[in-house]
């Protein structure tokens, strides 16, 4: 044995990789979603999760757990690139895939709270914020089948002295919004995936596939050879690794939390700067995160970590804008990578014959990723 080779013994090769129906690359929420719809369909299917880290390595527990689905002037700058047709079939979307994880793990068990979404405007932005303000009874009218409430959206200017807030003239809320716990989410998905006999092995980083005529071989870091008849590659923003032609990239955010900070007085999500900041309460905390417009190019990046120029920038925003008047200390820092690429439409879709992907959730991982990872489960269970 050449030194330093980990080979498969017989007893792994022929237990843990025997006889694999589908193989999903990526144990976050689209990945595990994929696998828990297959085995609830057909429990005959032997499912396993491939996972090169430790925990999910990606965003799906690194994001601010917003449970979000569009600001006005989101939607608006989305309908310009777009159309409203379409953009409103994504945001039905996005509502229905929350829907869906309140109902299935209950609010308790995420803890979702529902606090509101809250869109901020600087003095700067008064053309933006008449725009939006002026089409907000249009789009109110656009989803109230899809909220059920007379009015989603509504001028929030008063609670900008409530939350203490500097620097800031306008406020517009999404009555519809809240926040979860995604660390909680992740447990509860994780429980089912084992509960339903979903195998998942960490620590396996998939280098290459070869497809042939009767599936799959996965190549990994180990050298190992791993054949399933299926494969769906489920890594967001790293999928462009095992897909080089897939039109999608990698895009970090970088994310700080305070201290806890007594009296706290923020409490929701909120988007700052065309949605490029971001924050919330946690407890008695606050998160705060985004920044990757301050060098686009440098954050389009697979790696992990922080910069001294977004660290500078969050901190700035923390202390003139949602903390003026108030102490904290900063406690953690970290970082997630999402999936981006042209329009807002996740890719689902078969790559070729055997393999399939589901990635480039745009940020809205939280609120798609559940139904993303249906959608290509239910194309591979076509197959069988």
């Amino acid at each position: 044995m050449a030194k330093g080779k980990y080979r498969l013994s017989y007893w792994e090769s022929r237990t843990f990789f025997r006889n694999i129906d589908v193989a999903v690359i990526g144990s976050g929420m689209v990945g595990l979603s994929a696998a828990i719809h297959i085995k609830e369909r057909n429990p005959f299917l032997k499912t396993v999760i491939i996972e090169r880290g430790p925990l999910p390595i990606g965003a799906s527990t690194r994001n601010a757990g917003f449970a979000c689905f569009g600001s006005i002037s989101e939607l608006q700058e989305d309908i310009k690139k777009s159309s409203e047709n379409e953009i409103m079939q994504i945001v039905s979307k996005r509502w229905e895939g929350l829907q869906q994880l309140r109902e299935k793990y209950g609010d308790n068990n995420i803890q979702f709270q529902h606090h509101g979404g809250f869109e901020l405007f600087r003095p700067s932005e008064k053309k933006i914020y008449t725009k939006a303000i002026d089409s907000i009874p249009h789009f109110n009218q656009l989803l109230r089948p899809l909220t059920g409430m007379e009015a989603t959206y509504l001028p929030a200017n008063h609670k900008i002295k409530e939350f203490g807030f500097k620097g800031i003239k306008q406020l517009i809320l999404n009555q519809a919004e809240g926040q979860l716990n995604t660390g909680l989410l992740m447990q509860a998905m994780l429980r089912q995936a084992k509960d339903l006999g979903i195998d998942i092995y960490n620590g396996i980083s998939v280098k290459k596939l070869n497809n042939e005529s009767n599936g799959v071989v996965l190549r990994t870091k180990q050298k190992w050879k791993i054949k399933t008849k299926k494969v769906i590659i489920a890594t967001n923003g790293f999928a462009k690794i095992l897909l080089p032609k897939l039109a999608i990239a990698p895009a970090r955010n970088q994310i700080l939390l305070t201290k806890p900070i007594p009296n706290v007085r923020v409490k929701g999500t909120f988007h700052y700067d065309r949605g490029y900041y971001y924050f919330r309460n946690i407890g008695n905390r606050i998160l705060l995160g985004g920044g990757r417009n301050l060098a686009l190019d440098k954050e389009r990046t697979y790696e992990f970590g922080t910069t001294p120029l977004v660290r500078a920038a969050l901190t700035r925003i923390l202390k003139q804008h949602i903390l003026p008047d108030q102490k904290f200390e900063i406690d953690s820092w970290w970082s997630g990578i999402m999936g981006l690429g042209k329009g807002k439409m996740p890719i689902v879709q078969p790559t070729e014959e055997h393999i399939f992907v589901a990635a480039k959730l745009g940020g809205m991982g939280v609120a798609i990723g559940n139904l993303v990872g249906q959608e290509v489960a239910d194309m591979v269970l076509e197959t069988f």
